[in-house]
């Protein structure tokens, strides 16, 4: 009977007795177990940033970054997850002390005021933005100064933003669709329509673009359902927001009918379609 435990002791004083063989100091082989364990790190830390519970990926990050503090990978782990883990005042900060290290880069910057936005620091976002290098360009930055342009209704500056991150990147749905609801919030319906189509060219099955394409359809009076794919619940859904779209405007008979076609079409209950319905019935 072999006894795993007794192998791998002897097979790790065979590579010891190698190593001396050879040569090796005990600081070479130190150096190489090192190297080992920050491969594993990374791959851990990989983990912690995709698929590890957000909570738990700060306590990993905070507890690897303590005990590593030189380590800048470590340290932009635990902004990250604190984002993920819906902290983006905590992540901010982190953030600006990576942007402090000799050793950062404007990508750190663009970071920074991606976490500022999410923790609504508007003017701290354009103060960050303004220090990025005019030679940094990339999606996330320039669709954040899109943003920022939106916040002040500096809406040729958003415009030209927004333009620009589309073309830097293959996946600009996302893009598109807060392009859209920029031109919505300004009153521009139709403009608005041309670009949540757009956002669903790129990605047929985003559900907020689909729900903006309606909404922005039925500001301009068509409240007729877009030829686009959806389930049956989505198209119940769709309704909803066109019925009331339309009783927001005034055209309540329209509305009613557009809940009544909500609940008829729902595969299951529509709670709020059959209450919104008896609730014009009553008046």
């Amino acid at each position: 009977m072999r006894h795993p435990t007794l192998i791998a002791t002897l097979l790790g004083g065979a590579m010891v007795l190698s190593a001396c063989q050879n040569g090796v100091s005990d600081a070479e082989a130190a150096r190489a177990l090192k190297s080992v364990n920050a491969i594993d790190e990374t791959n851990l830390s990989d983990v912690m940033l995709t698929m590890g519970d957000p909570d738990e990926a700060v306590s990993y990050f905070q507890r690897s970054s303590s005990e590593n503090p030189d380590r800048i990978d470590l340290q932009r782990g635990l902004a990250k997850s604190l984002v993920r883990a819906k902290k983006p005042a905590d992540a901010a900060k982190v953030w600006t002390a990576i942007s402090l290290r000799p050793e950062s880069g404007p990508e750190d910057l663009v970071e920074l005021a991606d976490a500022q936005i999410r923790a609504n620091d508007w003017a701290g976002a354009e103060v960050t933005l303004n220090r990025i290098p005019p030679t940094h360009e990339s999606y996330m930055r320039y669709r954040l100064e899109a943003m920022v342009a939106d916040s002040k209704k500096n809406w040729q500056k958003a415009d030209s933003f927004y333009e620009t991150a589309a073309g830097l990147t293959t996946s600009p749905a996302g893009v598109y669709n807060n392009w859209g609801f920029s031109k919505l919030t300004r009153g521009d319906a139709n403009g608005a329509e041309k670009l949540f189509g757009e956002a669903l060219r790129y990605d047929p099955s985003l559900f907020t673009s689909k729900n903006n394409l309606v909404l922005a359809r039925a500001n301009q009076r068509k409240y007729d359902m877009p030829v686009m794919a959806m389930t049956q619940t989505e198209r119940a859904m769709l309704l909803y927001t066109a019925a009331l779209a339309a009783i927001k405007q005034g055209d309540v008979t329209i509305g009613k009918g557009l809940l009544q076609d909500a609940v008829d079409t729902h595969p299951l209950h529509f709670e709020e379609a059959s209450r919104a319905l008896a609730a014009l019935d009553a008046k």
